[in-house]
């Protein structure tokens, strides 16, 4: 079984060349302005809105995901479509993309469901919080396998489990996906997103529950509770907004991404 594509055509382009220009158009963009960080991070926050107006924040995360030599990742994203309890966990045998099929990691996938009884709950799986996220690895981690889990209702200290599970295998990486807050004004998007970058970037739990929107809250308090017992720091690679491709500063949604990696190593 594929897991089809869902949101191709509205979210980013159904066609590769289309995508290959996007992805171009960041890249140049980015360097001409910074360098990318030499670091071999397993862990990253990105955000899932449609490309025009989160890909460059992305593409950033996945750039520097390149330099980790990681050969699985799990993806992490919350359910915008339907409700229900827990984390289902997608079985299918390979994720379609415009760039070509990426394979399932199907040692990884019954690791999970038998360590953490997870089952499979078809509906949440036409995500666009995860599979925005598909391209972008196939294109940067082209050899990557990954496995798909999308989150309804649950406690972040069950998926903070999962987290250090996978990433205590020297193998697997993690990939949180979540974006910020909603149709605010730019200026006030800008001060309730602030909440959210300084939360991340100090593992800052008690901060994260103060003013932080993010509709991927749980998945990203799950990521800083495995960092703060993995011993990872923060650092953040990007923050803007809607605004700064639409103009439109009435009703804007932030976007961040952020890598993580062990403090022994910076």
């Amino acid at each position: 079984m594929t897991r089809e594509m869902s949101v191709a055509g509205a979210f980013y382009p159904a066609r590769e060349v289309e995508l290959e220009r996007y992805f171009e158009h960041f890249e140049t963009i980015y360097d001409e302005n910074a360098s990318l960080p030499k670091v071999k991070s397993k862990a990253v926050i990105v955000p899932h809105a449609g490309y025009i107006y989160s890909g460059y924040t992305a593409s950033i995360a996945y750039r520097v995901l390149q330099n980790s030599n990681i050969k699985t990742f799990v993806v992490i994203g919350p359910s915008h479509r339907a409700a229900f309890e827990g984390v289902s966990l997608c079985d299918a045998q390979s994720y379609a993309t415009p760039f070509g099929e990426i394979q399932s990691s199907q040692i990884l996938v019954e690791e999970l469901r038998e360590r953490f009884n997870l089952s499979t709950i078809l509906h949440p799986h036409a995500e666009h919080s995860t599979e925005v996220q598909f391209p972008f690895i196939k294109h940067y981690l082209k050899d990557a396998n990954i496995v798909e889990l999308v989150y309804g209702r649950v406690e972040p200290e069950f998926i903070s489990e999962i987290i250090d599970f996978i990433l205590e295998k020297e193998e697997c990486g993690v990939i949180i996906s979540t974006d910020l807050s909603h149709f605010y004004t730019l200026e006030d998007a800008n001060k309730l997103d602030a909440i959210c970058l300084s939360a991340i970037q100090n593992l800052d739990i008690n901060q994260l529950h103060h003013g932080c929107e993010a509709c991927g809250m749980i998945g990203v308090e799950a990521m800083l509770l495995s960092a703060r017992g993995l011993d990872l720091n923060s650092t953040i690679l990007d923050y803007r907004t809607s605004a700064d491709a639409s103009d439109d500063t009435n009703r804007v949604v932030g976007y961040v991404s952020a890598y993580f990696m062990p403090n022994s190593e910076n």
